[in-house]
This record gives C-alpha cells, structure tokens and sequence, in this order.
C-alpha cells in the first residue's frame, strides 16, 4: 500500500469518527459535546451518575444503537456492491443484482402480513433474502449460455417475481395497519433500531465480510480473465462462488435491519474507485469507511431536517440518481 492509500485511508477514518460524534450529538434532544463525553466516561469507568438519567437513556438506547446500525448497513452494502462490480465485471451491478433487495422486501411484507413481531419480520427478510439468490443460483445452473450473464438474468427475473408478490401483499394486506408498515418498511430506515437488531446483524455481517477481506486481493486478477487468473493459481469460479455469497449475506443481513436502502453499494464503491483507484487491497476498506461516512450523514439528515422522519431509501435515492447521472456525464471513464 503506497503512503498516499494510507493517507487516504486515514483521512476517511478520521471523516467517520468525526460523522460518529456528530451523530451522537444531533437529534430532537441536542446533546453538548462535553456532555455527551462525560457520559461516555462515565458508562466506561463506572463513575457516579452525574446528569440526566433520561439523557443517557438516549445516548445508549436510541443513538447508540442507530449510529451503531448505520455504519454497520453502510459498510456491508459498499463493500458487496464493490464485489459485484468487480465480480459480473460491470459497474452497473449493485447489491440488489440478484434479487436480494426485493427478496427482503417480500419476506417482510408477508412477515408483517402474518402479524409476526418485529424479530420474526427481520429473520422472514433475512431468509426470502437468501433464498431470492439461492434460487437465482440453482436456475441459472440449468440454463444454457455464459453463466455470470445467465445468473444476472436470473436474478433479474426473480428480482421481479419477488417484487410482484410484495406488491399483492399490499393489495391485501389490511390497509389500517399492516399496509401503512408495509410501505415504511420498504422506504428504508434505521428508526427504532435496537442493540437486539446489531447483535442480529453482526454475525452475518461478520461472515460474509471476512472472506471478502481475506481475499480481496485476488479480485484482482478476475479482472485479467479466467485463464490468467489460472495460470496465477486462483480458481475463478470458486472466487466469484465465494465473492458473490459473502456479497449476498451482508446484503442480506443489512437489509433484513434497515428496509431498502438503496443506491449506498452502487455509487459509494465508484467514488472510492475515483479517489484510490482499483485495487482491492485498498477499494474494499475505502468503500467500507465511505459506506459507512455516507449513510452515517445521511441518516443524519433523515432525522434532523424536518419535524417528521424522512425515510433513508428516499433521500439515498434523491441524492445517489443525480449524482450517477454527474457522474457518468463528466468527461472521461466514469467507471
């Protein structure tokens, strides 16, 4: 890694620690910088209790947590959208690719129409999840042609077959109560998130993160094709195998606990792209602290700038659509 990665690498590091205290700081309820240390102190060293007791409710129960989830979500989703770009070898792909994202959305639609609790609706979307790219896989096994082209294709059918049973979900769901939580879950949101749902994330976050992290080197050479990457010792398909199930289970995980967000692992990996060019070695953690940077201010801004709570997916989309659109207009590859 040359001084210039590392530098980089530090700056966005510090840009997050920076968008972590102001996090903490911003909400209904201000909290002051030298209160909000104090009470982060105090929780470490056990130290007598000192200020509001509701006050540290907030900072553990509510920010911890949603701050906590946001780096979380943002990271994971830049880091699977960066593997499936480099995994299909199109900067088009993005985790929603196989079907993941509308995969999700179903499993929750029909876990909110079943009248399952919040946790049997987080674990229904995390598993339709998994299963929209299961069997996105096992069709494009049987189909003819090329089979990363096959499999984007598959993922695209089922991607719209999941999208239609969501949408008659809605149709019969009951439209005092379950349609209007049908509708905000697929917005997208990190309200109300708990340290039940980080511990539910951590460990499928954990799993699917650690092989892209030991082997991001060697996504590498996939750009050199099948028979360099051969003749360099590296299996191809059981790196895209390997590369695309850990995208597939933080995609999973990420959207199982915030909604649909969307747009975070499709324009965040290309502005890291931009900055430290494209090797993984340094793309991965640069789109993992860029994801996290993004969402982090994002949320943010979802909660502070007016007195209602705007939906994350909704501003993610209202500033990711422009900003693709600069950016594959300015002059030179976009990509």
């Amino acid at each position: 890694m040359s001084k210039r990665h590392a530098a980089m690498l530090g700056l966005f590091g510090a840009a997050l620690l920076g968008t972590v205290l102001l996090s903490f700081l911003l909400g209904r309820f201000p909290i002051a910088t030298g209160e909000l240390v104090r009470i982060l102190w105090g929780r470490l060293f056990g130290l007598e209790t000192a200020w509001p007791e509701a006050m540290e409710r907030i900072v553990f129960n509510i920010r911890l947590p949603r701050v906590g989830l946001a780096c979380m979500v943002g990271m994971c989703l830049s880091a699977a959208g960066a593997a499936y770009q480099s995994v299909f070898q199109n900067p088009m792909a993005s985790p929603d690719v196989l079907g993941a994202s509308n995969g999700a959305a179903f499993g929750a639609a029909l876990g909110i129409w079943l009248g399952l609790g919040s946790r049997g609706v987080t674990g229904m979307a995390f598993a339709m999840s998994l299963v929209a790219v299961g069997a996105a896989f096992a069709v494009s096994r049987r189909a003819k042609g090329k089979q990363l082209l096959t499999l984007i294709l598959c993922g695209m059918m089922l991607s719209s077959l999941f999208g239609a049973g969501t949408s008659y979900i809605k149709l019969v769901a009951d439209p005092t109560n379950q349609l209007p939580a049908i509708t905000y879950w697929l917005m997208g949101s990190l309200s109300g998130a708990t340290l039940d749902d980080l511990a539910f994330a951590a460990i499928p976050m954990a799993l699917g993160l650690l092989p892209l992290w030991l082997t991001r080197w060697k996504l590498n050479i996939l750009a050199m094709g099948d028979d360099e990457a051969r003749s360099l010792g590296v299996a191809p398909e059981r790196l895209r195998l390997l590369a695309t199930v850990s995208a597939t289970l933080l995609t999973a995980a990420s959207v199982s606990v915030s909604g649909v967000i969307g747009w975070v692992g499709l324009i965040v990996p290309h502005v890291a792209r931009r900055l430290v060019g494209n090797d993984h070695r340094v793309l991965t953690p640069a789109s993992m602290l860029l994801g996290a940077v993004f969402l982090l201010a994002v949320d943010d801004v979802s909660r502070s700038l007016l007195a209602v709570e705007i939906p994350i997916g909704i501003l993610t989309s209202l500033l990711g659509a422009p900003f693709f659109l600069w950016l594959i207009t300015r002059r030179g590859d976009a990509f």
